[in-house]
């Protein structure tokens, strides 16, 4: 087991602790390997109660993934390195989701991208005042995925597009409202919350624990949400943002502003796509499909590079503006890839 992540058996509880706090715990190749490992060996083991992930430091409990290899394969014209891990993350995350038996996770801070993946796909999801969840993938190039489509369809009226399309964040309310979390806790009684759930295994504790959530202006702001956002197309959606008055809109469009056209068309696309189907599989198998072609089709080297490598904030996305995405240009990007579709079975050795 690598430094980055502490799994063990403690009591009751099948525990997995995030450890890269420095890096805000951002999810190696190999700590989705180690968690996958995990997942299989307790999905069937009667001394498991239950599982517990939460993570080491105060500022997240995990802010995305490690996309720095990612980005020196891609760049040096190597795309599978990428499609590999991207492949064998959406399986853990398969995994996670399908897991047998409660899934208690903290979500402290922040909670983005590939840290939704692991701490949202669970049947008890606790967040606490610091709590930021958000999918900030478009920013990237890349459009949300591990499984987050799925997610992002299951929130209330059209606050999925509203969530993918801007990267806007959510706090505990917020995140209750939207359907990514289900309890807050203050973060004083985690420790005795966590305690207790090692020494008896007994998830009702979580419901014991928890207090009224904060308020969310997410449910406040939805009615005008659900209109600015019920388009078929982004084009559609920048429509609406244009003719409308409201402080809403306006804020809406300065979010959309900053993110990759391309990618935001396609991630309008998949929530409806998942949102008609309503399967993790195949809302993983549709992000796959975008992902795979991310780097070579798409703008996520060059996301990564204006804001991780240079950090110049100005990217050169593909299109100049989110009116000049064609449906072509969508459809190629999420079209099957035949030998190469993404499928569950088949596990790397951590």
């Amino acid at each position: 087991m690598s430094d980055d992540i502490d799994i063990r058996v403690e009591g009751a509880a099948g525990r997995i602790t995030l450890n890269r706090p420095a890096a805000l715990n951002a999810l190696t190749y190999r700590m989705c390997l180690e968690i996958e490992a995990a997942l299989d060996a307790w999905s069937d083991d009667d001394a498991v109660k239950l599982l517990l992930i939460d993570a080491v430091g105060e500022r997240a409990f995990c802010a995305g993934g490690d996309i720095q290899e990612m980005y020196d394969t891609g760049t040096a014209g190597d795309f599978d390195y990428g499609r590999r891990f991207w492949a064998d993350e959406y399986r853990m995350n398969a995994k996670l989701f399908g897991f047998p038996k409660p899934v208690v996770t903290f979500l402290q801070g922040f909670t983005m991208g590939g840290g939704v993946g692991v701490g949202c796909h669970g049947s008890h999801r606790i967040v606490g005042d610091t709590s930021q969840i958000a999918m900030p993938e478009c920013g990237i190039g890349l459009v949300p995925d591990v499984g987050g489509t799925l997610l992002l369809a299951r929130a209330p009226g059209r606050l999925g597009e509203y969530l993918g399309v801007t990267a806007a964040r959510m706090g505990p309310g917020d995140a209750i409202h939207a359907e990514f979390a289900d309890y807050y806790v203050p973060e004083a009684k985690w420790d005795a919350l966590k305690a207790a759930l090692i020494e008896s295994g007994d998830w009702d504790a979580v419901d014991r624990a928890a207090e009224t959530a904060p308020d969310s202006p997410l449910r406040d702001a939805q009615p005008v949400l659900d209109y600015l956002f019920s388009g078929e197309t982004l084009r559609d959606v920048i429509t609406d943002l244009r003719h409308s008055d409201s402080d809403t809109a306006r804020q809406a469009e300065k979010l959309i502003a900053r993110n990759a056209p391309l990618a935001m068309a396609c991630a309008i696309e998949l929530v409806h796509r998942a949102r008609g189907s309503d399967d993790i599989l195949i809302a993983l198998r549709n992000e796959y499909r975008f992902t795979a072609r991310s780097m070579e089709h798409g703008d996520f080297l060059e996301g990564i590079r204006a804001a991780i490598i240079d950090k110049d904030r100005a990217p050169k996305w593909r299109h100049a503006g989110p009116l000049d995405v064609a449906g072509v240009d969508v459809a190629n990007m999420l079209r099957p890839l035949g030998a190469d579709e993404w499928k569950p079975q088949g596990r790397a050795e951590p």
